[in-house]
C-alpha cells in the first residue's frame, strides 16, 4: 500500500478522529527524509550525519528510519518525538504522566507486551482511552483494541525504550481489582473502628487485608519505600485523583485514581494518622509507622483541604539505615576539612543554608552523630524532630503552647548544655539569643535561609545583629544543594558541547586545569545515564550535595564591620579559597557523580 492509500484510509477511518496524520506507511515513513527533516531543524542531528544516513539510504535501500533506529544516531525520545511532529500525533512522556488503573484493567498485560502500548487514561464520560503506543499508525491494532475495549482509542506516539520499562512497573503494581472493589464499596466506614498506629504488611489482621481502600494505600506506600520516594503526595483533581511521588527531589506522576475513591482513601490515612475523619475545614498534622519487609519507615501525614477535596502529602523518614556520614552526603577536601575543624570548636556558630529541601537538617544531622559523646550535653531544637537520635536531647518546637525557637532556646541555657541546635534562625530574638549562646561558651549549630554562603551574614545584619558581635560568634557558614546522582548502572561517556565546556572552564577557572593534569585528560569528557530498570528510566539514582564552605577570617570579618555587601564577601571568600558550589557541582559532574544538567538546575544563579 503507497501513502497515498495510506492517507486516504486515515482520513475516512472513523476508527481513530483522535489524530489525522499527515501520511505513513507501516513503519512510518511518508517522504522517507520527512523524520530526518525534523531531526536535523531541531539540532539533534548533524548536517553530516544527515547527508550520510540519506547517501546509506540511495546506495542500500534500507528505510532511512530504520538505519537511524539501527545505528542509534538519535536517542528513542528524539526520534519519536520527530515522528509525532512529523505525522501530527500527539506525544506522551510515560514519566510525566500517572496511569490509571481503570485504563490497564481495560487492556491486558499479554497485548500491551505484544503491541508495545499501555493505555493510561479513561475518559467514561466520552468512553475514550487514552493509549500510548510505539506505532500509532498500526490502524489494525487501534480497530482490535476498540472492539476489546468498546471504547474509542486516542492514540498516542511514546518512545519505545520507555512504553518497556512502563508496561513492567504499571502492571507489575496495577491497582485495578482492588480499585474496581472498591468502586462497590467505598464507605470509609468499615476502617472507622480500626484504630492502628502501626501499619505492617505481613502482620494485617483479615479484616483489613480484605478493604479494598486498606489495599490501595497499602500499595501506595509499599511504592513509595520501593522507589526510594521521600515524599507521596495524594491530590483530588476536578475529575480524578492523581498520585505522585518525589524521588530524589523530583515529583513524578505514577498512578491516577478515580475521583470516587478519594475521601475512602483519604479516611483511611487519617484513621492511621489518628486525625479527625470528619473534620475536613481546616489542615491536620499527624503520623504513623509504615513496615515492609524487614524496612520500617516513620509517615509524617499532612492534609489540607483544597477546592476539589483533601490533599494528604506524607513525609517518608526511614527508621534504619542510620545517619550518613559527612563524606557521604559529598563533603570532601578542603571543605570537610574546614567543617570538621569548626565542629570540634567548643564555642562559635556553625551555620548552614541553602532553600528548603535542600538537605540542611540531615548535614546538621550527620556533624552531629559525628561529634556525639556521653562527654557531651547536645540539645537541638527542631520544627519537627524528624529523626531521632540516641543520646540526644530533642525538642520539638510547639507555637500554640508558646514554645518557639526563641523561648526554646532562652531555657536550653538553663539546662548545662554543651552544644545546641537551633532548627531555623527566623527572627532577630533568636538571631539574638543563638549570638549570646555562642559567646557563652556553647557550639550553636543552626540553618538560615539564604542562597549563597556570604549572603548569611549580610542577612543576619539585617536581623539587628551587631557587626562586633557577630565576627566574634561565627565560624563558619556552609552553603548546600543536593543533586541526583547519576545511576551506575547506566551510565555513559558523552562528549559535552563546546558551549558547555567552554562554560565549565569559566566556572572552574585553575580548578580545571588542574584536574586535566592530574588526571591526564587529552580529552574532556562528561556523564549521563542511559535509562535503566535500576533507576526507573531516568538515569538517575540517588542524591549528593554540592557545597560552599565560608570560614570566618580577619579578612571577611572587616568587611563584616563595615556592612559589606554579600558579593565582597564572596569575592574574598574565593581569594582565601573557598570553592564555589557551582565549582564543586561542576567537578562531580566531571567525575561521572552527577550531570552538568543537574549542576545548572540547582545551582544557577
Amino acid at each position: 500500500m503507497d501513502p497515498a492509500q495510506i492517507q486516504q484510509q486515515m482520513n475516512s477511518s472513523a476508527s481513530s478522529p483522535s489524530f489525522q496524520p499527515r501520511g505513513g506507511d507501516a513503519f512510518g515513513g511518508v517522504a522517507l527524509s520527512s523524520v530526518p527533516d525534523a531531526l536535523l531543524q531541531d539540532g539533534s542531528l548533524t548536517q553530516e550525519q544527515y547527508d550520510d544516513i540519506t547517501l546509506e539510504h540511495v546506495n542500500t535501500g534500507t528505510p532511512i528510519e530504520q538505519i537511524l533506529e539501527e545505528k542509534r544516531i538519535v536517542s528513542d525520545e528524539l526520534l519519536t518525538k520527530a515522528r509525532a511532529k512529523v505525522y501530527n500525533i500527539p506525544y506522551i512522556s510515560l514519566k510525566e504522566v500517572g496511569v490509571s488503573p481503570e485504563a490497564l484493567s481495560i487492556i491486558p498485560e499479554g497485548i500491551a507486551k505484544r503491541y508495545v502500548l499501555l493505555p493510561f487514561a479513561l475518559n467514561t464520560q466520552t468512553n475514550t482511552v487514552s493509549v500510548a503506543m510505539k506505532n500509532p499508525l498500526d490502524l489494525g491494532v487501534i480497530d482490535f483494541l476498540e472492539k476489546k475495549s468498546n471504547a474509542r482509542i486516542l492514540a498516542y506516539y511514546a518512545s519505545p525504550t520507555e512504553l518497556n520499562q512502563a508496561i513492567l512497573e504499571r502492571y507489575a503494581q496495577s491497582l485495578s481489582s482492588e480499585v474496581t472493589a472498591a468502586l462497590k464499596d467505598n464507605s470509609p466506614k468499615q476502617d472507622e473502628g480500626v484504630n492502628l498506629k502501626s501499619l505492617d504488611i505481613k502482620g494485617l489482621n483479615d479484616t483489613i487485608r480484605e478493604a479494598p481502600i486498606a489495599k490501595i494505600v497499602e500499595t501506595v506506600l509499599a511504592f513509595a519505600v520501593k522507589a526510594r520516594a521521600s515524599d507521596i503526595h495524594i491530590e483530588p483533581q476536578d475529575d480524578k485523583t492523581r498520585v505522585r511521588y518525589r524521588i530524589d527531589g523530583i515529583l513524578h506522576e505514577k498512578l491516577i485514581l478515580p475521583k470516587s475513591v478519594q475521601d475512602a482513601v483519604v479516611s483511611r490515612i487519617k484513621v492511621l494518622s489518628d486525625l479527625k475523619i470528619d473534620e475536613k475545614r481546616i489542615p491536620q498534622d499527624g503520623r504513623f509507622t509504615f513496615k515492609v519487609d524487614k524496612e520500617e519507615v516513620d509517615l509524617r501525614v499532612s492534609t489540607l483541604p483544597t477546592v476539589h477535596g483533601e490533599k494528604i502529602v506524607m513525609r517518608l523518614l526511614k527508621k534504619s539505615g542510620g545517619v550518613p556520614s559527612l563524606r557521604e552526603l559529598g563533603l570532601r577536601g578542603t571543605a570537610l576539612k574546614n567543617l570538621e575543624a569548626a565542629s570540634i570548636v567548643p564555642h562559635g556558630i556553625v551555620l548552614v543554608t541553602g532553600p528548603t529541601g535542600s538537605g540542611k537538617t540531615t548535614t546538621l544531622y550527620s556533624l552531629l552523630n559525628k561529634i556525639n559523646s556521653p562527654k557531651v550535653n547536645i540539645m537541638t531544637l527542631e520544627d519537627p524532630v524528624e529523626y531521632q537520635m540516641a543520646g540526644i536531647n530533642q525538642v520539638q518546637i510547639n507555637p500554640q503552647a508558646g514554645l518557639t525557637f526563641a523561648s526554646g532556646l532562652r531555657s536550653f541555657l538553663r539546662q548545662d548544655p554543651n552544644i545546641i541546635m537551633v532548627g531555623e534562625i527566623r527572627d532577630e530574638e533568636t538571631a539574638e539569643l543563638a549570638i549570646q549562646a555562642s559567646l557563652t561558651g556553647h557550639l550553636v549549630f543552626s540553618t538560615l535561609h539564604t542562597n549563597s554562603a556570604a549572603g548569611a551574614l549580610p542577612r543576619l545584619l539585617d536581623m539587628k545583629a551587631e557587626p562586633f558581635l557577630l565576627i566574634s560568634s561565627m565560624t563558619l557558614v556552609m552553603a548546600q544543594r543536593v543533586v541526583r546522582k547519576i545511576c551506575e548502572t547506566c551510565r555513559e561517556e558523552i562528549e559535552p558541547e563546546p558551549k558547555v565546556l567552554e562554560d565549565i572552564k569559566q566556572v572552574l577557572g585553575s580548578l580545571f586545569t588542574g584536574w586535566v593534569e592530574q588526571n591526564k585528560k587529552e580529552k574532556v569528557m562528561v556523564y549521563k545515564g542511559k535509562g535503566c530498570e535500576e533507576c526507573g528510566g531516568t538515569g538517575y539514582k540517588g542524591r549528593v550535595g554540592i557545597y560552599e564552605v565560608l570560614v570566618m577570617t580577619e579578612k571577611i570579618g572587616k568587611l563584616v564591620l563595615e556592612r559589606r555587601p554579600a558579593v565582597e564577601i564572596e569575592r574574598q571568600g574565593l581569594e582565601d579559597g573557598m570553592m564555589l558550589m557551582k565549582q564543586d557541582g561542576y567537578m562531580k559532574a566531571l567525575e561521572g557523580i552527577t550531570t552538568v544538567e543537574e549542576v545548572l538546575r540547582v545551582a544557577q544563579v
